[in-house]
C-alpha cells in the first residue's frame, strides 16, 4: 500500500441504499444533493461520491439529465473530485448504471469488482411509516435479486469510460475475492497503477464488518499489488466511523457519508454529510495525519482533472 503523506476523504451523499423514510437528513433533490456536496468539500472531502435521485419521490436514478442538474452546480461552488457512480442500483441495467458517467466523463468513477448478494432487506422491519409506495418493495427486492457485477460488464465499464475518457476508478471491493478479480484486469493491462481500491464492509452478502477482515484485506492487497495502490476503507451503519479510523490509521484514507449511514452516533440521526466529515476530520487529524486538499487527491490517484471533465 502507498502510505500517502495525507489522508483524502471522500463522502457519498446519498447512494441508492437508504430511502427516504429513514431520515428527514438524507439529500433527494438536485438542489438538496448540491446543497450538501458542497458543504461536504467545505468540511474537508476532497472526493464526492455522487448518485441521484428522482426529486418527485427519492427512487434512485441514473437519468444523466437529473444529474446535470447536480454535477454543473457542484464544480461551479468548488473544486471537489467528482465520483460518478457506476453501481447505481441493482435494478438497474450496466447502460444505465454508465450513462451519467458516459456523459460527463468524471475523473473518478466507482467500480465495483465482482457480482454478490447486496441484501438491504432488512430496512424493511425498521421502518414502520413509509413515505412512498416505492420503497418497501424496493428494499425486499434485494433479498431475492443478486447485484450482478460480470467480468463482461468490468471490462465495459473499464473501456467505455477508461480507454475512451480518461476517467480512472475507485474499485469497489467488498469482498477478497474482488481483489483477484482486480488483479486478473491488471495482468490483462486494463487497469494501471496507481490503483484506488475502496474495501467496503458490513453489507449483508459481502465481507463482514470485522476489524481482522480489514487488515486481511490490505494485507492480500499488499500481496498483489505491492506498492502500486492507495487503499481506502468503510462501512456500512454502526460500524462507520471505526474502519474510517481503522484504515487511516493502517496509512489508508477514507470515506463517509449518508450513502453508508446515517447515523453520527448511537441512536442520533446526522444532520448532514459535512457533521459526518468533520468528525472524521477530527479524529484523523487526532492521529497525527494531515487532510489532503482535492489537487493533492489528483496528484496521489493519477487524475486528469476537472478540466477534462464534460460539462
Amino acid at each position: 500500500m502507498i502510505t500517502a503523506p495525507k489522508v483524502i476523504i471522500s463522502t457519498a451523499i446519498t447512494g441508492s441504499v437508504h430511502v427516504p423514510s429513514q431520515s428527514d437528513h438524507l439529500p433527494l433533490t438536485p438542489a438538496q444533493i448540491v446543497e450538501s456536496a458542497v458543504e461536504a468539500a467545505e468540511a474537508g472531502s476532497a472526493i464526492i461520491h455522487l448518485h441521484a435521485r428522482h426529486p418527485a419521490d427519492g427512487r434512485p436514478a441514473f437519468e444523466p439529465e437529473i444529474f446535470e442538474e447536480i454535477i454543473p452546480p457542484i464544480m461551479d461552488r468548488c473544486d471537489a473530485v467528482i465520483n460518478i457512480t457506476t453501481g447505481g442500483s441493482s435494478a438497474m441495467t450496466i447502460e444505465q448504471r454508465l450513462a451519467a458517467a458516459a456523459r460527463f466523463s468524471p475523473e473518478l468513477a466507482s467500480l465495483n469488482m465482482g457480482s454478490m448478494n447486496f441484501v438491504y432487506a432488512g430496512i424493511a422491519d425498521k421502518v414502520t411509516n413509509w413515505k412512498y409506495d416505492w420503497e418497501k418493495p424496493y428494499v425486499l427486492n434485494t433479498y431475492r435479486h443478486p447485484f450482478i457485477n460480470s467480468f463482461e460488464q468490468i471490462e465495459y465499464a473499464l473501456r467505455e469510460l477508461g480507454e475512451k475518457g480518461g476517467t480512472r476508478f475507485e474499485y469497489e471491493c467488498y469482498d477478497i475475492g474482488h481483489l483477484y478479480t482486480l488483479a486478473y484486469f491488471v495482468d490483462r493491462g486494463l487497469v494501471r497503477p496507481p490503483l484506488f481500491i475502496q474495501g467496503v464492509f458490513g453489507i449483508l452478502g459481502g465481507i463482514g464488518a470485522d476489524h481482522a477482515n480489514l487488515t486481511h484485506m490490505v494485507a492480500i492487497a499488499d500481496k498483489l499489488f505491492g506498492g502500486e495502490y492507495h487503499f481506502s476503507a468503510f462501512a456500512a451503519g454502526r460500524h462507520q466511523m471505526q474502519f474510517a479510523t481503522h484504515s487511516a490509521w493502517l496509512g489508508g484514507h477514507v470515506r463517509v457519508g449518508l450513502e453508508d449511514s446515517l447515523y453520527i452516533g448511537k441512536g442520533e440521526l446526522a444532520t448532514s454529510n459535512a457533521q459526518q466529515v468533520r468528525k472524521i476530520r477530527s479524529i484523523v487529524e487526532d492521529l497525527g495525519r494531515s487532510i489532503a486538499t482535492p489537487d493533492e487527491a489528483r496528484a496521489m490517484l493519477g487524475l486528469k482533472g476537472a478540466d477534462k471533465v464534460t460539462r
